[in-house]
């Protein structure tokens, strides 16, 4: 596989069904997902850059295939599961919402890919030219590539 890794692709092979509206009112969620027995949606906001709806669909296939989420009532006798991704997300300060991101960076960005990509052309993580490229190649913002590359410095 070569970058960029094709998420909605993906998302619909673990049966999931994406859909993009944008969120009235609600500008800092990026999306959501639904689940009611079998069937998941992954919510995404219409309204972001096409990168960060990669990875908000990237997020929530590491919540569908790692957290079981939570109940919420919309009637008496209507119950789904839904985890939102929102600004408390980015915070990365709830272990599930790390998780999900760290998830979603790996599928995204994936280690050997990108380790592969830097060996073949070294770069300095302050050199936002060589960021944007190789955010570019991977189809995500400039932000998840430094905070990836950097991350694996410290991996290795």
């Amino acid at each position: 596989m070569v970058p960029p890794v094709p998420v909605i692709e993906l998302a619909e092979k673990l049966g999931a069904k994406i859909k993009k509206e944008a969120f009235v009112g609600k500008g800092d969620v990026s999306g959501m997902l639904f689940r009611d027995g079998s069937h998941a949606i992954i919510g995404v906001n219409a309204n972001h850059a096409r990168t960060r709806q990669r990875f908000t669909i990237a997020h929530e296939i590491g919540h569908l295939l790692l957290h079981e989420g939570k109940e919420v009532h919309l009637d008496r006798n209507f119950a789904i599961r839904v985890i939102l991704r929102d600004s408390t997300s980015s915070d990365a300060s709830r272990k599930e919402e790390i998780e999900a991101n760290r998830f979603a960076a790996e599928l995204l960005m994936p280690f050997d890919m990108l380790i592969e990509d830097i060996e073949k052309n070294p770069i300095d993580v302050e050199d936002q030219s060589a960021i944007k490229h190789l955010a570019k190649k991977y189809a995500v913002s400039s932000q998840a590539m430094t905070f990836r590359v950097l991350n694996l410095v410290n991996d290795i």
